[in-house]
């Protein structure tokens, strides 16, 4: 939970904002103004049902796109404009795994309200590192020179990553602090340490996985990210490393819980992050700090 003085000298920088304003009449020149509650905002309000669909409220397209500073990958977009642009997500497959374990986040994620790349990595055997730079160097094609940049806010990007690609998504998160959110799946890296990372970061662990056990990857990962805004463990029940490489309701929705909170800053997302899930059938453990807007 932040601290209760870092939540009062926010409210406190906004009100003298206010009262700045309030005394000289002035208003904001278009190159300053900030965006302000629910502007990024994007579909309806969420329910259970909603969140947990196999399609969201957005109609999807996609695109094969081809970048000089990765390999190539699949962009998944919602046709509409009319509610502005979108915040982007790029997401890695792991070790030895084609882009096609991860495709299934496109349509669902994007017709949520995000543009979302899934790669085919350089090659099979790229360890984390390798695919933190893929993912970093996709977004930045993505909105400097992809065919969807124009449905895409530049400074609300993400990065997910299954295993290998989790772990990317870790030093992707080092590489760029100005990403808005973070999602390992399953994650996988022999570094530890994250400590530096600012991101805030959903790490998800599965409670029987034999290749990236949570007691040695998932789980420290987590306790090291002192400096991340927020952050959370979720721990699937039962279930193995390769529970991200399919169609899976529980990673669906808090992926877009967390994505929607804050890539799209969009609070009406935080009742299913805060207060935290207890147990169920589906998860075995759940950390976090709760989110607090």
């Amino acid at each position: 939970m932040r601290h209760a003085s870092t939540r009062t000298a926010k409210r406190l920088g906004l009100l003298s904002g206010a009262a700045a304003l309030a005394v000289t009449g002035a208003s904001l020149l278009p190159q300053q103004a900030q965006a302000g509650p629910g502007d990024f905002q994007r579909g309806p309000a969420p329910t259970e049902q909603s969140i947990t669909a196999e399609r969201g409220p957005f109609a999807t397209a996609q695109t094969t796109v081809d970048g000089p500073t990765f390999n190539k990958g699949t962009a998944y977009y919602p046709t509409d404009t009319s509610q502005g642009t979108f915040g982007a997500v790029a997401i890695s497959p792991g070790f030895l795994s084609p882009e096609a374990v991860v495709s299934w986040y496109g349509p669902r994620l994007a017709s949520q309200g995000f543009v979302v790349l899934t790669l085919e990595t350089n090659s099979g055997t790229d360890q984390p590192d390798d695919r933190a730079t893929q993912l970093v160097n996709a977004l930045d094609f993505l909105v400097q020179s992809s065919s969807v940049k124009n449905r895409i806010d530049p400074n609300r990007l993400a990065v997910m990553g299954h295993s290998m690609g989790g772990g990317g998504s870790l030093k992707a998160s080092e590489l760029r602090p100005s990403l808005k959110a973070a999602i390992p799946l399953m994650p996988w890296n022999n570094d530890k340490t994250w400590q530096g990372d600012r991101v805030p970061t959903m790490i998800m662990g599965a409670q029987n996985d034999a290749i990236a056990s949570p007691a040695s990857h998932a789980k420290p990962f987590y306790d090291s990210l002192t400096s991340a805004p927020e952050k959370a463990y979720l721990e699937l029940r039962g279930e193995g490393h390769l529970v991200a490489v399919s169609p899976n309701v529980t990673i669906a929705k808090y992926s877009i819980a967390w994505l929607k909170r804050f890539v799209d800053e969009d609070v009406r997302y935080e009742q299913f992050l805060c207060p935290a899930p207890a147990p169920n059938q589906q998860i075995s453990e759940y950390r976090n700090t709760c989110p607090t807007g």
